[in-house]
């Protein structure tokens, strides 16, 4: 799917740069996707050196973070790998779960015949997921998540594992957007449309906030704020999921 968005400079120092990055387009480019566009590449042409520290999922939006001096790289990438930074996601769930907050404990492993697909198996990495409901909407849920691990997929895995999928997930859900009539009775098309459009046609999940200790200790929360399709679906949901 293509973005529509274009990412954004949340916040910046002398020692990293923190961007909020619309779904669809990659973090950074792998050795197959050269010419592909990522938020490395948009950073390289506006900095002079760009160093990776950790990365997020081409379908999931929100916060990234790019170091931009080795001192810093190693100081954040020590701090990612040590779980010593704490990372917030929101997600737009299927249904609602049975415990409003909960510990999702479930190794992750490689699908054995499905490639860039995860399941959960007990041979797989260690991976641990707290949940949390913001708001029910009936047919569907706001959750945030916390991850202590940082495995492919987790959350998306995750929630499917504890039976409520994120919306829109082409991989571990059936990948259909979020239509109004979804959960509203009477949708009027506009003159323009033949047929319905979906409020929310991309993965229901944005990578929220990051608090770490900066390289010179000063303690540091970041917040992406949602991309205008997320709160579009949201605020809809408020007025006529209940």
């Amino acid at each position: 799917m293509q973005h529509v968005y274009q990412p954004s400079i949340i916040a910046e120092t002398e020692n990293w740069v923190a961007v909020n990055k619309p779904s669809g387009l990659l973090s950074i480019q792998d050795r197959h996707q050269h010419d592909i566009p990522s938020v490395r590449s948009w950073l390289e042409s506006r900095y002079p050196q760009i160093f990776v520290v950790h990365r997020i999922d081409r379908d999931t939006s929100g916060l990234i973070i790019f170091a931009k001096n080795e001192a810093a790289h190693k100081h954040l990438s020590q701090a990612f790998e040590n779980r010593e930074v704490t990372k917030n996601y929101l997600g737009i769930v299927m249904g609602k779960p049975a415990k409003e907050q909960g510990t999702i404990d479930a190794a992750i492993a490689e699908h054995p015949a499905k490639n860039g697909t995860m399941v959960t198996h007990a041979k797989g990495k260690h991976a641990i997921t707290h949940y949390a409901l913001q708001q029910s909407f009936g047919k569907f849920s706001l959750l945030s998540f916390d991850i202590e691990t940082g495995r492919t997929h987790q959350i998306r895995v995750h929630a499917k594992y504890m039976g409520h999928p994120i919306v829109a997930d082409p991989l571990y859900n059936d990948g259909r957007g979020v239509f109004l009539s979804d959960f509203k009775r009477k949708v009027k098309l506009s003159k323009h449309d033949e047929e319905e459009q979906p409020i929310l046609n991309r993965l229901g999940l944005h990578a929220h906030t990051l608090q770490f200790t900066d390289v010179d200790g000063t303690a540091v929360s970041l917040e992406a704020p949602l991309f205008k399709d997320m709160r579009a679906l949201l605020n809809q949901l408020e007025k006529h999921g209940k």
